[in-house]
């Protein structure tokens, strides 16, 4: 007990001179708090978290809202087309940096049906170092736990678990008497996972409130290898619903087979025209404006990858040819089909030719392709191969002057993001990750795979933003059996002591 104190008095003078945290400390910190922050975890996993649900969001916002308040942050709720978002802050010293800090909520939907285990937001701890995973009791962690082991629960990775690495760290600070190295604010959104439609108009109008010196986000999962991860933006996002109609109805597969067209073949035809079996795009233009010079390439892929464990671990046999790294691939824009569906399957499968067929398309996109460019360039694609579109259900007139009829459906979401990786922003994140895991214990990635909401906050605010990565690669985020490693959520409190006390000279 006399050298937690004797430590805690060293983290006081050290945090009131705007100094970091050593190593050590971190480690003992991290190690002390880290059960507390599971039980934290495991709580607030328990509150359904799907955006498109008021009653989730209310549930959620209180759960923060009562959070931050104890950690003694002024609180705002705010709201945007009705929707409401979070805002806390701390302003600790109006001469010192401030922190934009971004928390991502919600989560996707859930089929309960495909999961294995009863309730996705009933947290269960397993161990999957066999397979099939083996349920631990969580009594197990009060003695010997095993950092492989796993939090199954919807969001336990995207990104309440993040979230709550942040929550617990800030409640680390609070319970030892140590500040942060520079004023805070935090922004909680509770529909990342629907685009944020809302959150462009709430920064504008709230330009004053969200003044920061630079912005951290507590989103997203690490690349194959599981290092802990500094990501320098995002690519933004694009989807497109394209139903083809055949019959007006669903048909008799004997008695209308060799007579009426079925879609599906139609829709197959199309999809194959679309991208190559190296899996490039073959829309015209896709690509337009890309081009890596050989000094980018160098730096993008200083990030460790070996490649044949990556497609071990994927579990396939070659990669798709897009770039000639796994890092090059992420600064190029996607064209992938997220959802196929035409009759039925399975036990419900019926001897029929399906009346429509309909095709899911999300693209990723990076700041040399604007979406509006990219659907454009899709829709001047599907006109080209005899497509008619429309934009809502076809007339009969449409149904007897056409044999491709094409309804279209667009979307645009996130925009995409990039912040140098030479940047200040970027000096001051590795000089915390090193002292809070060791000299070159995180990496640098140029990109994520993924989108995230922060375009809004760059250009109003003229901010840059860094994602810091804690979620394993392997957690099926967006998918059943969503889990988080404890090992990283450890590395995530680490992660978090050492930037929340770690100076930034502007």
């Amino acid at each position: 007990m006399r050298i937690f104190a004797t430590i805690g008095l060293i983290l006081i003078f050290s945090s009131s001179y705007g100094q970091s945290l050593v190593r050590k400390d971190i480690e003992i910190l991290a190690g002390r708090h880290f059960l507390t922050g599971i039980t934290q975890l495991r709580s607030f996993l328990a509150i359904p978290n799907h955006g498109v649900s008021l009653e989730a969001i209310e549930q959620n916002l209180d759960w923060c809202q009562a959070e931050f308040e104890s950690l003694g942050y002024q609180t705002t709720v705010l709201k945007s087309d009705t929707v409401p978002y979070l805002m806390a802050q701390k302003i600790i010293d109006r001469n010192l940096p401030t922190i934009l800090v971004y928390l991502q909520i919600d989560g996707q939907p859930v089929d309960p049906k495909k999961w294995t285990q009863s309730n996705p937001f009933s947290a269960v701890l397993r161990n999957c170092e066999s397979s099939p995973c083996v349920d631990v009791p969580w009594e197990n962690l009060e003695q010997n736990w095993n950092p492989d082991w796993k939090i199954f629960a919807r969001s336990a990775s995207d990104s309440k678990g993040p979230a709550i690495a942040f929550i617990q760290a800030l409640r680390i600070l609070q319970q030892e008497g140590i500040a942060e190295a520079f004023n805070c604010k935090v922004i909680l959104d509770f529909q990342e996972e629907l685009g944020s439609p809302t959150l462009p108009a709430l920064v504008t109008q709230n330009k004053e409130l969200f003044a920061a010196d630079l912005m951290l986000i507590m989103d997203g999962t690490r690349p194959p290898g599981n290092i802990p991860t500094l990501t320098f933006g995002a690519r933004g996002i694009a989807t497109l619903k394209l139903t083809l109609f055949g019959a007006e109805t669903d048909l008799h597969s004997g008695q209308y087979g060799n007579f009426a067209p079925n879609p599906v073949f139609t829709m197959s035809r199309l999809l194959a025209t679309m991208k190559d079996e190296n899996g490039r795009v073959l829309v015209p233009g896709f690509y337009d404006g890309i081009e890596l010079s050989e000094a980018q390439k160098e730096l993008i892929n200083r990030v460790p990858e070996d490649r044949e464990a990556v497609l071990e671990a994927l579990g396939i046999s070659q990669a798709e040819r897009v770039g000639e790294t796994y890092q090059e691939a992420m600064q190029y824009p996607t064209l992938n089909v997220r959802g196929i569906q035409g009759g039925w399957v399975d036990e419900e499968v019926r001897t029929i030719i399906p009346s429509h067929v309909t095709v899911e398309i999300d693209m990723r996109l990076v700041a040399e392709t604007p979406a509006e460019r990219q659907i454009q360039l899709v829709k001047d694609h599907l006109r080209t191969q005899g497509f008619f579109l429309l934009d809502s259900l076809p007339t009969k007139a449409q149904r007897r002057n056409h044999n491709k009829l094409m309804q279209v459906e667009e979307r645009i979401g996130s925009k995409p993001f990039k912040t140098p990786l030479d940047s200040s922003i970027g000096s001051w994140l590795r000089s915390a990750m090193d002292e809070a895991l060791g000299e070159g214990g995180a990496v640098s990635m140029q990109a994520t795979g993924g989108s995230q909401p922060i375009e809004p906050f760059i250009s109003t605010l003229g901010i840059p933003a860094v994602a810091l990565r804690i979620s394993n690669p392997d957690s099926n985020i967006h998918a059943p059996n969503e889990n988080l490693r404890l090992g990283n959520f450890l590395e995530g409190l680490k992660m978090c002591l050492g930037v929340l006390t770690r100076s930034y000279e502007r």
